[in-house]
């Protein structure tokens, strides 16, 4: 793979001179140059090769530079470059139409938005308004977006400099590898988790709470996969007590799991769902939020307060229809479900028994999260939660040098390649990930 002229360094600090990171102390970090990409990898300026098991921030789920949805995006743009959102178009009508069809019969209607973020701020929007109640109920393992109302619904450590929005209230969801209810098997955690749910809704008043957002899989948090029953849990103490329930399928949705919405693996659908990242692979920016037909009519007489001068731009729609469409074409959902069957899964059991670090292993499709720790018994996380630790650095230093993008939180390291990685190239991965967890063995101080 040929780059430009060039070098890291050159990029290097040109970006430290004038770009400001997100989440980052900016003298404490060393980014990659990436200066090409293609399918599941991508090559830095002076051409060290990436394989990318991080899709970016778990977006490129379609692989990098995918000709077909590139040639979409080079159509609309010289047709129809940008649309204010007042008009109406064509690519945009296309768009919301696959994403309903995709979401199914329960649904009407898609607010478009830049990204997730503000998807899951217009959905916390939407629910107050029809439901005319104020409080968000979220799991404290969570992430839903950096904007006022989403960072105060994110459970983790980010959320803590950012507290200024009201009406946001936590509680724990189930994780069995880390219980807070003491259990001991899938059932009782997903039993006690409900109950656990229940109190805190009894406690802080039905009559209060619009909404549960609910990360279908939560991502970021480490791919927890809820405990079969759980969300039909969920969905049931929502008609019971009047609540709406917004899943948030910006990480999990499009494929990541196998499903097009991490939610259809269960029996039951939510009230309106969030989604970004995968929608256009990441290639433009979009999000948007899926409305019920019965939210949707509270705002046909009823003005909703909100917009945002891109959404639904014609090169997103265009961006975003090519996308779905080659992933069924391609039967890249199938793909996914293979991997994590037949490569991710039982690959991951055979990598545990030679590497002590590992302490559980959680995901489906081309999404797992694996928990490292230092003694498995007690399950001593290897860097504390809301940190990192010598033994994650060098991890990731190691995966890097070894020619693998990690995706990395705390203790953990995530398996998030493209959808349609090759066969070969997963196992690659795992090769990789089994080379360099051997250099961090000596962080193992149990039994």
């Amino acid at each position: 793979m040929t780059t430009d002229s060039k070098s890291n360094a050159e990029v290097s600090a040109a970006d430290h001179n004038f770009v400001f990171h997100s989440w980052s102390a900016q003298g404490a970090i060393s980014p990659i140059p990436v200066a090409k990409s293609s399918g599941s990898r991508f090559w830095d300026h002076d051409g060290k090769e990436y394989l990318d098991f991080s899709s970016q921030l778990v977006f490129t789920n379609i692989g990098h530079q995918h000709p077909k949805v590139v040639a979409a995006i080079q159509a609309q743009a010289a047709t129809l470059t940008a649309l204010a959102p007042q008009h109406a178009s064509d690519i945009r009508n296309q768009a919301a139409e696959r994403v309903v069809e995709l979401a199914g019969s329960n649904f009407a209607k898609v607010f478009f938005t830049n990204g997730g973020a503000d998807a899951i701020e217009n959905a916390i929007r939407m629910a107050r308004i029809h439901t005319r109640k104020h409080k968000v109920l979220s799991t404290y393992r969570s992430y839903h977006g950096n904007t006022g109302a989403a960072i105060n619904a994110t459970g983790d450590p980010r959320r803590f400099p950012n507290e200024f929005a009201f009406g946001h209230v936590h509680f724990w969801g189930p994780y069995l590898y880390r219980s807070a209810f003491w259990a001991t098997s899938e059932a009782q955690e997903c039993e006690r988790a409900l109950q656990h749910l229940e109190q805190t809704i009894i406690f802080e008043g039905p009559n209060t709470i619009g909404a549960i957002l609910l990360e279908s899989v939560p991502g970021t948090a480490g791919v927890l996969v809820p405990p079969s029953g759980y969300l039909e849990g969920v969905r049931a103490l929502c008609d019971k007590y009047k609540i709406l329930w917004i899943a948030d399928e910006v990480m999990a949705g499009f494929g990541r799991t196998g499903k097009w919405f991490a939610f259809q693996s269960s029996t039951v659908v939510p009230d309106l769902i969030a989604f970004a990242k995968g929608v256009t692979s990441g290639y433009v920016p979009l999000g948007g939020v899926v409305i019920s037909k019965e939210i949707s009519k509270t705002f046909d007489e009823q003005v909703f307060p909100g917009g945002l001068t891109y959404m639904g731009h014609p090169l997103a729609s265009a961006t975003a229809v090519a996308t779905i469409d080659v992933m069924k074409e391609e039967k890249m959902l199938e793909n996914a479900t293979a991997i994590g069957e037949e490569i991710f899964g039982p690959g991951l059991v055979e990598l545990a028994k030679r590497h002590k670090v590992i302490g559980d292993i959680r995901g489906a499709g081309v999404f797992w999260g694996i928990d490292l720790v230092s003694d498995r018994k007690t399950h001593e996380p290897l860097a504390p939660y809301g940190g990192s630790s010598p033994a994650m650095n060098e991890l990731v230093a190691a995966c890097k040098a070894n020619g693998m993008m990690p995706f990395t939180n705390f203790n953990r390291i995530h398996l998030c390649p493209p959808c349609n990685i090759s066969r070969e190239d997963a196992k690659l991965g795992l090769e990789i990930l089994d080379k360099s967890l051997a250099e961090i063995g000596k962080y193992y101080t149990g039994e």
